[in-house]
């Protein structure tokens, strides 16, 4: 890779996914939604954009999460060792009471998550980009609205809200690589969960979840353009530390408040995108 390259391209690409992903990581959304529709103006493919943005939200989102449990923003390990029983229906049960609450949902969201993302990258060959830009901007939207609404509602945690808002978010990331972070974000704060927790979850099921995107990718046997991917994980993973620290200082009621406008600002931006040229 030539040095005129790196300094021409690459360094603005890393200062973009710095600041992109630092926004993702301490409010739960904007990284693949900010960036994709960025890199299209500056010229770049669809499949030269979306596996390389997947790639580098492996990375980033498994760090991100790692980081705010490390704060305490969100627990997804526990230091405490799980006493196992001799049966193995005891086992189960004991493992499943061993886990941290928020590892739990996690690992729900990123195994829901498999069926939206193989059946998103499956289509996105034919579906008209048209579409799939309403759709996300409506869905994106229409979140962010009922969080400012309910903004002052605690509601019951749901486990059922929790699995069908990751197939939705995990189909919208496999399809242009971006509205993952808002509907999860959003749609745990809708299900009952703390918003510290919920920015810390969504990272790390991310992560998880754009590696069945991009191994799906990986199989179409399709030539993938990677030159794209190191500047985007470099910045992306500088930025998540700063995220981790902004996220345990700020305060839960805010950080809701702040997540809902963000959601409704981002859903404005990719309807406008449609219909203003």
């Amino acid at each position: 890779m030539e040095w005129s390259f790196i300094l021409q391209v690459g360094v603005p690409i890393i200062l973009m996914a710095f600041v992109a992903e630092y926004f993702d990581s301490t409010l739960g959304m904007g990284y693949g939604t900010s960036l994709t529709p960025i890199l299209l103006l500056l010229g770049y493919q669809p499949m030269q954009i979306v596996p390389c943005i997947l790639l580098s939200e492996l990375f980033t989102g498994i760090f991100a999460g790692l980081i705010h449990n490390r704060m305490g923003n969100v627990r997804l390990f526990t230091k405490q060792k799980p006493k196992f029983k001799d049966s193995q229906l005891n086992f189960i049960s004991n493992l499943k009471s061993y886990l941290p609450k928020d590892l739990k949902i996690s690992l729900i969201i990123a195994l829901c998550s498999i069926i939206g993302t193989v059946a998103a990258v499956a289509i996105s060959v034919s579906l008209p980009r048209f579409y799939v830009k309403l759709y996300i901007g409506v869905l994106i939207l229409t979140m962010g609205l009922l969080i400012l609404i309910t903004s002052k509602k605690v509601f019951k945690f749901s486990w059922k809200k929790i699995i069908g808002l990751s197939v939705v978010a995990s189909f919208n990331k496999g399809l242009s690589g971006g509205g993952y972070g808002p509907v999860v974000t959003s749609g745990q704060l809708l299900s009952g969960v703390n918003g510290k927790n919920a920015i810390g979850i969504t990272s790390f099921a991310e992560g998880l979840t754009c590696l069945v995107g991009l191994v799906m990718y990986l199989s179409m046997n399709q030539t993938i353009d990677w030159r794209l991917a190191p500047f985007l994980v470099l910045g992306g993973m500088l930025s998540v530390p700063l995220s981790g620290i902004t996220v345990k200082k700020m305060k839960t009621d805010k950080l809701r408040s702040i997540i809902g406008v963000v959601t409704v600002g981002l859903g404005l931006l990719t309807l406008g995108k449609i219909f203003i040229k």
